[in-house]
Parts: C-alpha cells; structure tokens; sequence
C-alpha cells in the first residue's frame, strides 16, 4: 500500500540547488582551485520549506 508523502514546497530562493561552489580565485600547491562550499540560507541546505501554518506553531 502507497505510504502517504508529506507535500513541501521547494525552497524559493534556492529552487532545489541547496549547495554552491565559490572558488575563491586562489590555487592549492597542486594546482586545483580552493573552493567554497555554501548551504542555501533560507533551507540550511534541505532543499524544503515549511509552510507558513508550520512556521507559526513553531513560534
């Protein structure tokens, strides 16, 4: 039997992309670029948001 599925809306800001690479412009003794890797700040990286009901009650 099909388990009932939780509908959130993805996330506004991020669109579902929770995790960016900014490279910083500087080089390891390798060669590779040194990176950044940044969290979506309205999701905390989970890509959901909860809905404005859910919000309030937490509150």
């Amino acid at each position: 039997m099909p388990q009932p599925v939780q509908n959130m809306p993805v996330c506004r800001d991020c669109g579902g992309f929770t995790t960016v690479a900014v490279t910083t412009g500087t080089r390891n003794r390798d060669g590779s670029r040194t990176t950044l890797h940044i969290d979506c700040r309205t999701c905390n990286g989970t890509a959901r948001i909860a809905l404005a009901s859910e919000q309030e009650v937490k509150a």
